[in-house]
């Protein structure tokens, strides 16, 4: 088996090693193509130490990834430039209620209001 990309197959190290065990259990080899000049195989204890080392270190990069992302969004809301999505359901409650009171169906409020028809079935039934 060849991959174009390491550690596009797993999430964690963990789990890319857990893949290349499981392939060796079949009877699978393992070799990446897409490394320059050379070529990964994990049938060499070489090529088993450096899928290893690449693979934590995509999981490091998705740790520093997900770690500036936190510290951008607290940022943002400090600023008060990050709220966050407002409910469409509850921002159109009042609608809903509305309309049930017309007696129109469900089907016809989800249309009008622009909502899917099960968020119009939990839209709170206030006075209906």
């Amino acid at each position: 088996m060849s991959l174009p990309v390491p550690t596009g197959c797993a999430r964690s190290t963990r789990d890319l090693l857990g893949i290349i065990d499981d392939l060796e259990k079949r009877g699978i080899d393992l070799i990446v193509l897409s490394m320059g000049s050379q070529k990964l195989d994990t049938r060499t204890s070489t090529g088993k130490l450096m899928i290893t080392v690449i693979g934590a270190m995509a999981a490091f990069e998705r740790e520093l990834l997900l770690e500036r992302q936190k510290e951008g969004i607290a940022l943002a809301k400090a600023q008060g430039k990050y709220k966050g999505r407002k409910p469409a359901v509850m921002a159109k409650t009042e609608d809903v209620i509305k309309l049930k009171k017309e007696g129109l169906s469900i089907v016809t409020i989800a249309e009008i209001v622009g909502i899917p028809r099960s968020s119009v079935y939990r839209c709170p039934n206030k006075n209906y």
